[in-house]
């Protein structure tokens, strides 16, 4: 069975940094707290599936630290026989980056937002992870608006992320 240990091999035999295992390792951390709030208030998720996820999100750093990572992120755990978590590698960058953007941005034309409950969870603790350090969700904002500008639409997705997640983990 692919556990925990697996795939921290897995980060390691890919060629990622010791950064790169600690930023991991941090983003699985606050993605399970989220994760055990949010089944506490009923709703289902796979803390299996988010664990793992997180561990592997990143995997593509191995090979590029940027906007493409996901995508490589994605080839390379294919490449491994994991193509179970890809989709945690390609859907987690910003909040998520829709087709027209990703386009725009050199990406596959395809949309890469997070669907699942899993990916949301991953790709929302992703953001409050800036290198292994844990961000509040207002510093994390505050990052976007540096990096990409006060008028991104990322930054409307990743405060919807953040209502949505709050809201499922029963924050007042």
């Amino acid at each position: 069975m692919f556990g925990r240990k697996e795939a921290l091999r897995a980060l390691r035999e890919a060629g990622c940094s010791r950064e790169v295992v600690q930023h991991c390792l941090a983003v699985e951390r606050i993605s399970l707290r989220l994760a055990r709030r949010i089944r506490a208030n009923g709703h289902k998720l796979d803390l299996r599936l988010v664990s793992l996820g997180a561990l592997l999100h990143d995997i593509g750093r191995a090979r590029t630290h940027g906007i493409r990572h996901g995508v490589e992120g994605a080839k390379i755990l294919r490449g491994f026989g994991l193509s179970k978590f890809a989709q945690f590698a390609e859907r987690h960058l910003g909040a998520g980056i829709p087709a027209g953007e990703a386009r725009e941005l050199g990406l596959p034309a395809r949309d890469f937002m997070p669907r699942t409950l899993e990916e949301k969870v991953i790709a929302y603790a992703d953001k409050l992870v800036m290198g292994r350090r844990t961000a509040s969700y207002e510093r994390a904002l505050d990052w976007f608006r540096t990096e990409l500008g006060p008028e991104h639409p990322a930054l409307a997705r990743f405060k919807a992320l953040h209502r949505e997640i709050q809201k499922m983990a029963g924050a007042r």
